[in-house]
């Protein structure tokens, strides 16, 4: 079974960046897209941005233009790079993957982001 690992949740102030990273154990046809989702205490969880294999991504419009997504497929890895963070951008923050861009097949364990005014 495929397992994620998430990293680099924290606490930031608003304008600041932070980089999460997401480590898959394997590479199958199930890790050809990744995403990242997140949700806020009291919501649902919200669609953030995926990435496919050759590193082409879409993000949702609440972060396009702030967010960048990245992969290196030698180390199984896809980092999420967040700038001018928002305090509405506080969630635990999830990885996910999947063989296309909407049914996902695996989640990492989730790690926290924290914007403070």
């Amino acid at each position: 079974q495929v397992q994620l690992v998430e990293s680099g949740g924290g606490l930031v102030q608003a304008g600041g960046s932070l980089r999460l990273s997401c480590t898959t154990s394997i590479r199958t046809p199930s890790t050809t897209i990744m995403g990242w989702f997140r949700q806020a205490p009291g919501k649902e969880r919200e669609f953030v941005g995926m990435c496919n294999w050759f590193g082409g991504s879409t993000y949702a419009d609440s972060v396009r233009g702030r967010f960048t997504i990245s992969r290196d497929n030698t180390k199984n890895m896809v980092a999420l790079q967040m700038n001018s963070l928002k305090p509405e951008d506080t969630a635990v923050y999830y990885c996910a993957a999947g063989g296309d861009g909407r049914k996902w097949d695996f989640w990492g364990q989730g790690t926290q982001v924290t914007v403070s005014s």
